[in-house]
């Protein structure tokens, strides 16, 4: 028997002062405490390195008996894990070597075997699950022992060999009798650490075993140690690969299969099938809407095995609406095998299943418009931020993605049948202010207030080259409103102008205009020129003598804010016809305000102040008789001024 004291993982390094040779030395504790608390999120992944292990060995037994039978079974109790393989096993020195060296790995060297056995042993590697060579010291994170009896099938004269190894950092190797293992390969008894307890439960452990391992290549069963027969843990095919009678009846296998997994029936399913890129699965269809910053998890196998159900960079941003689980063999794993490497690979294999699903979109336009229908009534965001890249999706789904438009909630291939000039806002207050008054007036206006709107009516004219789209301006809406006849006007000159003056502080024009519905009196209309001539006469109020030159220099250079006044409004009769060019001068800046807070802009200092002034103004005008000689007049007005 071989007995090594508690700092067992060496590695030579050779000292460049004295050319002398010394050792790394490892302490297992801390090791353990790193593996724990920083390479893994939870000690739950110990199921999965036991299951790794084993099924690596099998397959290194594969590899040297093809015709070999193989097994694995998993038994917990009583605080104890056991799991037993026919797998190649160990001869006494690669159990020295290999077991409790970190760094090395029986996948990667193949001491003991031939030159032949090497070369096999190589073409095999890519099959095995394990990389890293951390090996069974992960299990340290909830036994306090490790013991393993393993025999070798390279060497059939080889005795059974016995490792144990506990969490102080020692272990000892010794060799056993044949009959304390007559077959090649190994078991791994693991005895829980105090406080460790709860992840040796049978429950638990059968579990996360089914969990991680279901879709292992090999035949694994779990014996909860009662007596019972051992319950299966794999469960091949994959639901995706099996043979079903119909297309219904596996949609319907794979809704059960998504409810299972995830918790939810999907309200359709999409094959995720990229052999060149040896990755299979099924993305599902979420059936209630998901915000677009939402990174969903992803469910990703490697080989088999269970890498994480967390992959949030699996699938474009665009793909919020669906939840993934497929098996690769090519995806590369982080140290922790615990998420996906972002490197070039991954980014080839998320391009092409974006480019399935995107497929899969368009077969259902082009034969099954009611399931594309279904999907887009909850779904529609996540199409229109993909159609927003893709001039040639967005003209598949124009027949079917929704717009709020002043005609109502229809498809842009409804809207641009009445409308070949369309309009847009881009905020959802301004399109519902002018909505009623444009659609009265055949006015063709979209809402792009909403995410990716702005973005697909940018893209329009590309699909659709004969349509104009552009921005809503306050000239385009006023040239669609009726004007006034030219004697209602020209009577009406004084007040007008008197409107006018008093608007000018706020940079907006006044104009009359009849208008449907009748019940508006007035409406504020700008556009982004507009604002920016606001801005630009903000700044000028608080610039220095530099900049207020240059600035001033831009005066008129843009246009401003309109007022349009509904001559159909009686209000804005009886105002009109006021004598008192005061109060009517302080009934046009309430219109102003009423019709600024109906646009919900934000206020400036200035607006607030007119507000302020005007309502005071009415409150003042209201409380006195017309005749009364307490009155305010224009003159004391300005006496008080």
């Amino acid at each position: 028997m071989t007995s090594v004291s508690p700092s067992p993982s060496e590695f030579p390094v050779e000292s460049p002062a004295d050319g002398t040779v010394n050792n790394f030395q490892v302490d297992l504790r801390g090791l353990v405490d790193l593996l724990s608390h920083h390479l893994y999120s939870s000690p739950r992944v110990y199921v999965r390195e036991l299951l790794q292990n084993a099924v690596d060995a099998v397959t290194a037994r594969h590899a040297h008996e093809p015709g070999a039978e193989v097994r694995i079974r998993l038994t917990a109790a009583a605080g104890r894990i056991t799991i037993e393989d026919s797998g190649i096993g160990l001869t006494a020195a690669e159990a020295h070597s290999l077991l409790a060296t970190i760094g090395r790995s029986s996948k990667r060297r193949g001491e003991g075997a031939s030159a032949a056995e090497l070369q096999g042993l190589e073409n095999t590697r890519q099959q095995f699950l394990g990389q890293f060579g951390i090996g069974l010291l992960a299990c340290f994170v909830v036994a306090r022992q490790i013991r393993v009896v393993t025999r070798s099938a390279r060497d059939p004269q080889a005795a059974p060999v016995e490792w144990l190894a506990t969490d102080d950092g020692s272990y000892t190797v010794r060799e056993l009798p044949h009959e304390a293992r007559p077959e090649p390969g190994t078991t791994v008894h693991l005895e829980a650490r105090p406080g460790a307890e709860e992840w040796t439960e049978p429950a638990r452990v059968e579990r996360l075993a089914r969990d991680y391992g279901s879709l292992l290549p090999h035949p694994i069963t779990f014996d909860d140690g009662l007596g019972g027969t051992p319950r299966p843990i794999t469960d091949r095919p994959a639901v995706w690969d099996r043979a079903h009678p119909t297309p219904a009846a596996r949609r319907v296998a794979l809704a059960g299969h998504c409810s299972q997994l995830f918790g939810f029936t999907p309200l359709d399913s999409i094959d995720l099938d990229l052999p060149v890129a040896g990755v299979r699965g099924v993305a599902y269809v979420l059936p209630e809407p998901t915000s677009p910053a939402h990174r969903a998890g992803h469910r990703v196998h490697l080989k088999g095995m269970l890498l994480t159900d967390q992959a949030d960079n699996l699938l474009p941003d665009w793909a919020f609406f669906v939840r993934a689980v497929l098996d690769t063999d090519t995806l590369r794993p982080t140290a922790s095998r615990e998420n996906l490497y972002d490197d070039e690979t991954l980014a080839a294999v998320r391009e092409a299943l974006g480019a399935r699903i995107r497929s899969w979109l368009a077969e259902l336009a082009a034969s099954e418009p009611d399931r594309l229908a279904a999907f887009l009534s909850v779904h529609h965001l996540g199409v229109k931020s993909l159609a927003r890249h893709d001039a040639e999706l967005l003209g598949l789904m124009l027949p079917w993605l929704p717009f709020e438009t002043s005609d109502g909630s229809m498809s842009l291939e409804e809207f641009t049948a009445a409308h070949s000039e369309i309009h847009f806002t881009r905020t959802v207050e301004e399109f519902r202010q002018i909505a009623p008054i444009a659609a009265a007036h055949g006015l063709g206006i979209v809402n792009a207030g909403y995410t990716y709107d702005a973005d697909l009516l940018a893209l329009l004219p590309s699909v659709r080259p004969d349509l104009s789209v552009t921005e809503l301006d306050a000239g385009a809406v006023t040239d669609r409103l009726d004007p006034v006849p030219t004697t209602v006007e020209l009577s009406l000159a004084s007040f007008l102008s008197t409107a006018r003056t008093r608007l000018e502080p706020q940079s907006c024009d006044v104009v009359l205009r009849a208008f449907q519905p009748v019940a508006v009196p007035a409406l504020y209309l700008d556009d982004r020129q507009a604002r920016q001539e606001r801005d630009r006469t903000a700044a000028l109020e608080s610039a220095d003598s530099l900049w207020s030159g240059i600035l001033g220099s831009l005066r008129g250079s843009g246009p401003r804010a309109r007022l349009v006044l509904n001559h159909n409004n009686p209000l804005i009769r009886r105002i009109a016809g006021l004598p008192d060019p005061t109060l009517a001068g302080t009934a046009v800046e309430s219109l102003y305000g009423q019709a600024l807070l109906m646009s919900q802009r934000p206020l400036r200092p200035a607006d607030s102040a007119l507000l302020n002034r005007a309502f005071l103004g009415l409150l003042e005008w209201a409380t006195h008789p017309v005749n009364s000689p307490d009155t305010p007049t224009a003159a004391s007005e300005e006496d008080d001024k």
